[in-house]
């Protein structure tokens, strides 16, 4: 049979496929160590992990199913093999109750009751549970269900009332038990092994949810539920591939469902496959049901594949989707865009949040703005004293703020000012999580001035500290240095 998504994902595939050849050839080179630390935190960005974060099952279709209720209401027959047996007059009045039951259900429930003693057969307690249950008593209906297998231990409809009522009821052990019982005692049908695996994937039990759904959608093969439970409970295993193939059915069969479009874009993230999950994700805006998780989601793996420029469409459009949305996630998106070297596209999404979200930000958010914008005019050498007045007013609010006392250093040293670059340094290095990168750039400066007796203390104290290879190695060249000036 045809895909009929095939010819639209195959046209979303070769947009992105064309994106990616053409980036090969121009993808941003990750910063050196030295510029990742001025430059904040993104560094080398690799593709977002797959979120395990899956919808839960939704189980309203197999309760409006009419081949279930037809089955759930149906069972006031008696089987011999499995059942208990009943006398012929125990029969007769089953046939008159069963004449009652399609108008008179009050009727038929009290001429049960009239009729149920500690002797007469539990397929009565099962019938005036099955008319309980119909009334919406499913109290009453469970407490019948339960008498009929006191009296019957082996009576195998009985126990898939019980589960069924017991999924119901979120009584979980007690749903597994019946269901668990039912099949032990031979029976089996699609819609206990699926709700089995309901029950165990509520349980976050993912192994045996996966097997009872695979034995529901052995039995069921159509039933979009059981192949969705299936679905999740090997995704949840980290079984990628398998869940990739169960929602290329999916998506084949209901291509407007956002859910199955973005689940398979988690599988291929596991996977380690980020273009088809690009793809995926870039369907899902085309046929309008994108979200702003999606959309960033969608930027962070074009940032992970050097793609700065189809990043920052994708970070505009997860912007346009709320422009009142907290700027947390969008100010991360922007200094990873810096880290990557895309200053340009940081200070174009910059704008667009100062532009859309400014009055809705709250104090904390507009100074890192403000220190963002300040460290990309600093990476792009253009740091002037728009810049330090910047981070002075960063300062005065949040004197402990390390990374603007750290820019204003950075600031003062390339302006010619080393002694004001010392100072700040040194009020960065009083800060614990600052202590290490203060001293080594304090000891920049000296070393830049030739004083390499004052720096080589910095740099030994902020290797203690912190161990880093490009520091071990800059102590030498210093150590050599200091050496060769002797």
């Amino acid at each position: 049979m045809t895909n009929p998504t095939r010819p639209f994902r195959c046209a979303v595939a070769a947009l992105v496929s064309l994106a990616l050849s053409a980036a090969s050839a121009h993808a941003a080179a990750p910063l050196r160590a030295d510029q990742e630390k001025d430059n904040g935190p993104g560094g080398i960005w690799k593709a977002p992990s797959p979120s395990m974060q899956v919808g839960t099952a939704d189980l309203r279709s197999v309760w409006d199913d009419p081949t279930f209720q037809k089955s759930f209401v149906a069972g006031y027959g008696v089987n011999p093999d499995v059942e208990p047996r009943i006398s012929s007059d125990d029969m007769a009045l089953l046939e008159l109750v069963r004449q009652l039951m399609p108008d008179e259900l009050p009727a038929a429930e009290a001429l049960l009751r009239d009729s149920i003693r500690e002797d007469t057969s539990a397929v009565f307690d099962l019938t005036l549970g099955g008319i309980q249950y119909q009334q919406e008593r499913a109290d009453d209906a469970l407490a019948n269900y339960r008498r009929a297998v006191e009296k019957y231990p082996n009576f195998r409809r009985a126990y898939r009332s019980i589960g069924l009522i017991c999924v119901r009821k979120a009584q979980l052990d007690d749903a597994i038990n019946a269901f668990n019982k039912m099949i032990e005692l031979g029976g089996a049908d699609p819609y206990s092994y699926g709700l089995l695996g309901y029950c165990h994937s509520q349980k976050q039990d993912y192994q045996p949810a996966e097997a009872a759904y695979r034995n529901a959608l052995l039995l069921q093969p159509t039933n979009v539920e059981w192949r969705l439970g299936l679905t999740r409970a090997v995704f949840k295993q980290g079984k990628f591939e398998d869940a990739a193939s169960l929602l290329d059915v999916l998506i084949q069969t209901y291509p407007e469902k956002a859910d199955f479009w973005l689940l398979q874009a988690h599988t291929y993230l596991g996977l380690k496959e980020p273009q088809k999950a690009a793809v995926n994700l870039e369907a899902l805006d085309a046929i309008g049901k994108s979200s702003v998780d999606s959309l960033f989601t969608l930027g962070d793996i074009y940032l992970s594949e050097a793609l700065l420029d189809l990043a920052l469409n994708a970070y505009q459009r997860a912007l346009l989707k709320d422009p009142a949305q907290s700027p947390v996630r969008i100010i991360r998106s922007t200094e990873g865009l810096a880290a990557r070297g895309g200053l340009d596209q940081a200070r174009t999404l910059i704008g667009k949040v100062k532009e859309s979200a400014s009055e809705s930000m709250s104090d904390n958010d507009k100074r890192k703005l403000l220190k963002l914008e300040a460290r990309l005019s600093m990476a792009g050498g253009s740091g002037d004293d728009e810049t330090a007045r910047v981070l002075e007013e960063v300062i005065e609010l949040d004197p402990l703020d390390g990374e603007a006392l750290m820019l204003l250093g950075q600031y003062h040293n390339r302006g010619g000012r080393p002694d004001q670059a010392i100072l700040y340094y040194e009020r960065a290095a009083r800060i614990d999580s600052f202590t290490a990168n203060a001293k080594v750039k304090m000891a920049q400066v000296y070393v830049g001035q030739g004083r390499f007796g004052e720096a080589l203390p910095l740099l030994r104290d902020a290797q203690s500290i912190r161990p880093r290879e490009d520091v071990a190695r800059y102590i030498e060249q210093v150590e050599r240095a200091s050496k060769g000036r002797k």
